[in-house]
């Protein structure tokens, strides 16, 4: 059994982990919010942006295909997936690493190649996997134009037939406790297609210059500003998961630190008891000698 001293160690001890643990979470508090307003904001601009490529393609010749949409055979794919630099978020990071690994099997036929934004995710697939590059620095000054550039070189690198499919893997933000694990197609983008069993909408738009210049302009942004909601989404993800994790951190914490007060204080009666009835012994022993 412990003795007291080792005992009122561990308690001090909990206690600093739980002043850790609560500080964590009230800065991830804070920081949820404006990252959660970032991310609600951008996803309306994002579902429009496609609305409007959708409803430009549909009116356009079906011959003039956007060279990010043309479909081929497929050898060589990229995953970009979105962690974060830190730990300490619960299964944020983790969950990433093991949709990642699914789809490695998945695409084992095919040269596969990752992408990694964010230091976890480097960190769990640079040993055993093909690291395309490692783009960890977005964080340090995180704005579209940042992550727009590294769009612009998996784009290029598509553009050039480098890569056949690529795909992005985040954490898609819905609450404070509650966030999903997202893979979707960045490359090449889906074009809708027209539904036979419904009559063609006739409309009459003016488009200037022209449809293909439109689209031409559109796509690359619309695919730079998916990236950047997922990278955002990710980040709110983050903020959630660091959050609710050290919530029950400090929860936990504080129930350890309990029961060892308790313990602590039974082992302190027992001491005291000890030394009583040894001091009425011995008080006793004298009596009789």
């Amino acid at each position: 059994m412990a003795n007291l001293k080792e005992i009122r160690g561990r308690i001090t001890s909990i206690s600093s982990t739980m002043q850790i643990t609560r500080a964590m979470k009230m800065v991830s508090a804070a920081k949820l919010k404006k990252a959660q307003d970032a991310i609600v904001m951008l996803r309306p601009y994002s579902e429009k942006l496609q609305e409007i490529i959708q409803n430009v393609n549909s009116s356009s010749d079906p011959d003039q295909v956007s060279v990010y949409a043309q479909k081929r055979e497929v050898k060589r794919v990229l995953f970009i997936a979105v962690t974060s630099n830190r730990g300490l978020a619960g299964a944020f990071n983790s969950s990433i690493v093991k949709e990642l690994n699914s789809q490695f099997q998945n695409k084992s036929q095919y040269e596969v190649e990752v992408l990694t934004i964010g230091k976890k995710a480097f960190d769990a697939v640079r040993k055993n996997r093909k690291v395309y590059a490692n783009e960890s620095a977005v964080f340090d000054n995180l704005n579209f134009d940042t992550v727009a550039h590294v769009t612009e070189g998996v784009m290029g690198s598509f553009k050039e037939g480098k890569f056949d499919e690529v795909y992005l893997i985040y954490n898609k933000f819905v609450n404070a406790a509650t966030q999903e694990v997202m893979t979707e197609q960045l490359l090449p983008i889906s074009m809708p297609e027209a539904d036979a069993s419904q009559a063609p909408v006739e409309t009459d738009y003016i488009f200037e210059p022209n449809r293909a210049e439109i689209l031409d302009h559109l796509i690359p942004k619309s695919i730079k500003t998916q990236v950047f909601k997922a990278v955002l989404d990710s980040v709110a993800s983050e903020h959630g998961a660091r959050m609710t994790a050290m919530h029950k951190a400090t929860d936990n914490a504080q129930a350890l630190k309990n029961d060892l007060v308790i313990f602590y204080n039974k082992a302190r009666q027992a001491a005291i008891t000890n030394e009583i009835l040894e001091i009425v012994s011995g008080a006793e022993a004298l009596k009789n000698s």
